[in-house]
């Protein structure tokens, strides 16, 4: 600086500044002074402050890696942790998972059982619908059967019981005649007899007419008597030739004698049991053997007696 101000030996020679120029030029190095002294202190204070900003940048940088080591750390615990639950939760998963499979097997067997059961009682009822239908069909063809031959035999009834009123029909009319030739005479005790019938034919008439209890007898000689309804007949004398007959009969512990009789003849006595007379009639006399009837009174009640 003081080189570029030095006097020479020359300098006497130069001509003098004015007085303004040689005052300009010291307010510029004053200046320049000024600047480079403020340029001076604001490089030491950016220093300072550089310094003081890498001293804070390195004390950060230290508390961000503390801070980011703490968090590696508790990541790292945090991963660890959660490695741990997901693995115990992954287990639990699988654990689930073989159950959930071991049960679907589990219970498809079941359902699987369940259903052949439920086959099997379907085959079986079946089986026994099938069986009671058949069963049902053959009753059902049997009533069929049954019922076509109760209808053959119900036609063939009704046939036969239209024959049967027509033989009643027949048999009445036949009865009717029989009965209108049937005659009534009197008795051998003066009272008048009811109708006689003279055969087989005529007795059955008498007998549907239903006035008279009847009891036909066929007596031979015999050493007792024998018993003909409510009486007792002994048989004494049988001549075919007269057609006449002698008997005893024995009612109410008396003893009858009708000697002589006839054919057809109405032979009659009293039981103290009817107000009506017995009647016997004879219709056939042949050789020691008789045939006939004996009519008692349906009516049988004590009679007055004097």
């Amino acid at each position: 600086m003081f080189s570029i101000r030095g006097d020479s030996p020359a300098s006497d020679s130069s001509p003098t500044p004015p007085p303004s120029e040689s005052g300009g030029g010291g307010a510029k190095i004053v200046i320049l002074f000024v600047l480079v002294v403020a340029l001076i202190a604001a490089t030491g204070y950016l220093f300072v402050q550089v310094t003081q900003t890498r001293s804070e940048l390195a004390q950060t940088r230290e508390a961000l890696l503390d801070e980011i080591s703490k968090i590696h750390e508790t990541s790292a615990v945090s991963t660890q942790t959660s490695r741990r639950s997901v693995d115990s939760l992954k287990a639990d998963v699988d654990a689930a998972r073989r159950q959930a499979s071991q049960l679907a097997g589990q219970a498809k067997i079941d359902a699987e059982k369940h259903a052949e059961e439920l086959a099997a009682n379907l085959q079986k009822v079946q089986q026994e619908q099938a069986q009671k239908v058949s069963a049902v069909t053959a009753e059902v063809s049997q009533v069929k059967d049954q019922a076509s031959a109760a209808n053959t035999k119900i036609s063939e009834v009704s046939t036969d019981v239209g024959n049967v009123k027509t033989e009643v029909a027949s048999t009445r009319s036949e009865l009717e005649k029989t009965i209108a030739q049937l005659k009534a005479t009197q008795g051998d005790l003066g009272v008048q007899s009811g109708l006689i019938a003279t055969n087989g034919k005529e007795l059955a008439a008498l007998k549907a007419l239903g006035e008279r209890n009847y009891v036909e007898f066929r007596l031979g000689k015999t050493k007792g008597p024998q018993k003909v309804g409510d009486i007792s007949v002994l048989l004494k004398k049988a001549d075919p030739k007269t057609n006449r007959y002698t008997i005893t009969v024995i009612a109410d512990d008396k003893t009858v004698e009708k000697r002589d009789k006839t054919v057809n003849e109405p032979v009659q006595f009293m039981l103290a049991k009817a107000s009506q007379p017995y009647e016997l009639v004879v219709n056939d006399v042949k050789k020691d053997l008789i045939s006939g009837y004996v009519a008692a009174p349906k009516v049988q009640q004590t009679r007055n007696q004097n």
